[in-house]
């Protein structure tokens, strides 16, 4: 007889409802704080967009540095900005713990004059650190949607939770950002977030593929996550496929996923894809779901960010974790019995988040 995993997404009528959450609705407190910020948890709210102009922006509210769970209430900013021009600018900026709030009832986190505040569908993102501003509205065209609960549970007890909600899967981004006075004013597509955890990532999760994007009339989130070796490196797998704003596609059970082009990246020592597939298999319906890379965006060793201490407790322990970030194509093929019938091709930007060893 098989054990049972060690590694699921929480999907059953009783996670359901010790959660006390529904299978059909998500509720706006949902996007509140769902941890009280102890030792041991973490919880961010991430958005990210493409603009018109060219630009690629990332801002995170963040509780804490995720690979330190176990600290008290340490809180950052974490925003990146890529121009048209080829300048990548990134900040990680610490704030006091008096400086933060988080509301329960809805999205609204606060540190110092900055604020991320919305209701599900509409939302408002202001940042000023360094010479750096930013001032964003998204508006969702795609409703919230988690997979399942939302919850992926790790261990014999299912004790230890990492949870993802896809409270804006795509939405349109109105931005005015600044850099040193210098002003721009841009509209585009936008995604925002909300995660949260009570175990550090790295102990539970060997390394995953994320991304999202659009093609055509379709919008995709799509994931693919590898659970760390002593919980067996099970795969969870996610999509969520939306046509003209209306989601069609997201049970895990019939997603397959592919890679193509597997090559070792010189600089982190990963395995990394040329390409990555999601198959969706609906009885005689099938979608796929491609991501071919171009160009490389973000190629580091966590160990490089690390200072002081946290650096030589790293290389003690030999951790050499990375993260990538990539940009190419993002294309959506529809087939009904094996015969193509639409295919949409645009541009997108996915990741690799690479906690172990290569294996």
């Amino acid at each position: 007889m098989s054990s049972a995993p060690l590694a699921v997404a929480a999907s059953t009528p009783e996670d359901y409802r010790r959660l006390g959450i529904s299978p059909d609705h998500i509720a706006l407190w949902e996007d509140g704080a769902r941890t009280d910020d102890r030792r041991g948890t973490y919880e961010w709210w991430y958005f990210d967009a493409h603009l018109d102009d060219g630009s690629k922006l990332v801002i995170v509210f963040m509780n804490k540095d995720l690979s330190a769970p176990g600290k008290p209430l340490t809180p950052l900013i974490r925003l990146n900005l890529d121009l048209a021009d080829g300048r990548t600018l990134e900040k990680i900026v610490n704030f006091a713990p008096e400086s933060w709030s988080a509301a329960k009832d809805h999205a609204d986190v606060r540190l110092g004059d900055n604020r991320f505040t919305g209701d599900l569908n509409s939302y408002r993102i202001t940042v000023s650190v360094e010479e750096i501003e930013v001032d964003i509205t998204l508006t969702g065209t795609v409703p919230s949607w988690r997979p399942q609960t939302g919850y992926m549970l790790f261990g014999p007890a299912r004790s230890l939770e990492f949870a993802w909600l896809p409270s804006v899967p795509q939405g349109h981004v109105e931005a005015t950002y600044s850099i040193a006075g210098e002003k721009h004013t841009s509209s585009g597509v936008g995604y925002h977030d909300h995660n949260w955890g009570n175990v550090g990532l790295m102990k539970v999760i060997h390394d995953w593929y994320w991304a999202r994007g659009q093609a055509g009339p379709y919008s995709v989130i799509a994931s693919y996550i590898t659970s760390h070796k002593k919980y067996g490196y099970t795969a969870i797998p996610i999509l969520m496929l939306a046509k003209d704003g209306r989601i069609i596609a997201d049970d895990a059970s019939k997603v397959r996923f592919e890679t193509e082009n597997v090559f070792t990246d010189s600089r982190t020592g990963k395995p990394v894809a040329g390409t990555t597939r999601y198959i969706y298999q609906d009885g005689d319906d099938r979608y796929e779901v491609t991501f071919t890379r171009r160009e490389d965006l973000v190629r580091a060793r966590m160990i490089d960010s690390a200072t002081g201490i946290k650096r030589l407790i790293a290389r003690a322990v030999g951790f050499d974790g990375a993260y990538l970030r990539f940009t190419g194509q993002c294309t959506v093929r529809r087939f009904e019995r094996d015969v193509l019938v639409e295919e949409h091709e645009d541009p997108a930007i996915w990741e690799l988040m690479y906690f172990g060893h290569a294996r």
